[in-house]
Order: C-alpha cells, then sequence, then structure tokens
C-alpha cells in the first residue's frame, strides 16, 4: 500500500477555503481533513472529533511537553494543535490528509516534513475579498480595515507554497484542487508503491 499525502491549504479569512475542502472531501473519499486538539470552548452545535478535539489547558500543556503536535499555535488566549500520531498514521494507511492552516503553520510543518504540498488559495481581487469580509454586516469600519490588512499581509506569503488556486468561480476552483490531488497521486514514486507487483510482472523476461 502506498502512503498518502500531507497537504497544507492555506487562505486569508474570506477566500473561500473551508467551503473548498468541505466540498473536496465530500467529492474525494481518498482525502480526509485532520481534527485540531483546542483549548477553546466548545460552541454550540459543534461536536467533540468533528469540530475539533476539545481539551483543557492542562491536557494540552501535557500534550506539548510529549511533542505530540505536528505544529501548534496560541490565538489570543486559546490553544491549537495537529497530532502528529493521527496525521502519521492516516497517512501510513493511504489516505492524504489535509491541513487547514495558516502559513505560518503551514511552514512549522514543512519543516517537519519537508514533502508536505502546500496550496494557497486566492481570492479574484481584494474587492472580491472586501465583499466577502462585509457580507455579513456585523463588523464596523474599523474591524474590516483591520482584518483587510491582515489579509494582504497573509496574502504576500503564497510564494511559499507549491500550487496556487484563484477562487472566483467555485466550481472550477474545486475541480482545480481535486486536479492537483489526482496529479500528486500519480507520482511516479507513489505509483511504483502501489503497483510494485503490476511493475514486476510488466518487465519480467519471458
Amino acid at each position: 500500500m502506498s502512503t498518502g499525502t500531507l497537504y497544507t491549504v492555506s487562505a486569508p479569512s474570506g477566500a473561500g477555503k473551508t467551503s473548498l475542502v468541505k466540498a473536496l472531501i465530500e467529492a474525494d473519499t481518498q482525502v480526509t481533513v485532520s481534527v485540531s486538539h483546542t483549548t477553546r470552548p466548545m460552541r454550540p452545535g459543534e461536536i467533540e472529533g468533528i469540530n475539533y478535539h476539545f481539551v483543557d489547558r492542562d491536557e494540552f500543556v501535557a500534550m506539548l511537553g510529549q511533542d505530540a503536535f505536528l505544529e501548534h499555535a496560541q490565538v489570543f488566549d486559546n490553544f491549537y494543535g495537529t497530532s502528529k500520531a493521527w496525521v502519521q498514521e492516516t497517512l501510513a494507511s493511504g489516505r492524504d490528509v489535509i491541513l487547514e492552516i495558516d502559513w505560518q503553520g503551514a511552514a512549522q510543518v514543512r519543516k517537519l516534513m519537508p514533502e508536505t504540498v502546500g496550496i494557497f488559495i486566492l481570492p479574484p481581487s481584494q474587492q472580491a475579498l472586501l465583499e466577502r469580509l462585509t457580507g455579513r454586516g456585523q463588523d464596523d469600519q474599523a474591524v474590516i480595515d483591520k482584518r483587510m490588512a491582515q489579509a494582504i499581509d497573509e496574502m504576500s506569503h503564497y510564494v511559499e507554497t507549491d500550487f496556487l488556486v484563484i477562487n472566483d468561480d467555485f466550481t472550477t476552483a474545486l475541480n482545480e484542487l481535486r486536479a492537483i490531488m489526482v496529479a500528486e497521486r500519480q507520482r511516479l514514486t507513489r505509483q511504483q508503491e502501489q503497483h510494485s507487483a503490476l511493475l514486476q510482472s510488466l518487465l519480467r523476461s519471458q
């Protein structure tokens, strides 16, 4: 059995990353999304093990001490981390794994696992991004301006990834994501692993 491929998918808020990844895993049974551990409280409608693995701060710190995370980050007062053991076990089973992660987390992962494939999703324009960020109409202008400035900074890190997807038309962007996955599965090293018996039989002298 060939091992799976680890992907990081990064994007600024409002680029449509979460919706694209959700549609991708619904369409492709060979890929799954990592479920992070977090110390933040569970929100209404969230499910343990589906949205996050919810742990308290002491348990998270203990896992840090055991080097249990492939990457981790602190966002305000809460911690988030990706289980190293789960990722390794899932890849070993032959399934691909996606980490929905910011550019800093993606850099952490690539340092530990250089074979990781990085994907960055961008909006078609700043105006489109602004419209998506203001779509809910719940934030004042100062908050929106701050989010736009942060998004522009985040987008500058697209050069640190392997593939770039522009989410202008959702279906097109989804097909491009699927094409990346299919192409990676056809790489020589992975095909040699998966079809070693066939390749040996094809090259056997008669």
